[in-house]
């Protein structure tokens, strides 16, 4: 029977190593930071199996990461190493870390704003997003894609500078 979870000593280590996986996209953040994560799975036998859900269903870095996921524990020892992807549930920005959203913002990225869909292009209004470089509020999207698919590009009325935004979803 498989053992999991980031408590159990068996497979704690492996949580710690795949800590040093950053995302190709945005390099401050961990796979484990992101929350793609969601599952260690190591066996009586040795055998270890990593799951992971991307952020969109159709991401490019996501071939990326599993071959990062995986050189990464070959380096640690861990061989052979299987790498599987789920899309139910999907990725949410609820399962990022409190850490990964702190490193959003100091990178100069607006973080998602915890257990919200954005519903505000519903009504026509405009979502306000915290400005990552001076705090302000007063700020506007120029468009719904940012620098990825998963981030919109926002300007702040106060202090002119543009931004991305990591978009909930």
């Amino acid at each position: 029977m498989p053992t999991t979870s980031k408590t159990n000593p068996a497979t704690a280590p492996i949580w710690e190593v795949l800590e040093t996986v950053s995302d190709p996209e945005i390099p401050v953040l961990s796979v484990i930071d992101l929350g793609i994560v969601r599952d260690v799975l190591l066996d009586d036998s040795g055998q270890l199996e990593v799951v992971i859900t991307p952020t969109y269903s159709g991401c490019p870095a996501m071939n990326t990461i599993e071959v990062n996921i995986r050189a990464v524990l070959q380096e640690h020892g861990y061989d052979p190493v299987k790498v599987t992807t789920v899309l139910s549930p999907a990725w949410t920005t609820d399962w990022m870390t409190t850490a990964g959203r702190r490193k959003l913002k100091a990178y100069g990225i607006a973080p998602p704003e915890p257990g919200q869909v954005d519903k505000h292009a519903l009504f026509g209004e405009d979502k306000q997003v915290e400005c990552p470089r001076c705090g302000s509020r007063n700020t506007k999207m120029i468009a719904q894609f940012g620098s990825t698919a998963c981030k919109s590009l926002y300007k702040c009325e106060d202090c002119l500078e543009p931004f991305d935004y990591f978009k909930c979803h």
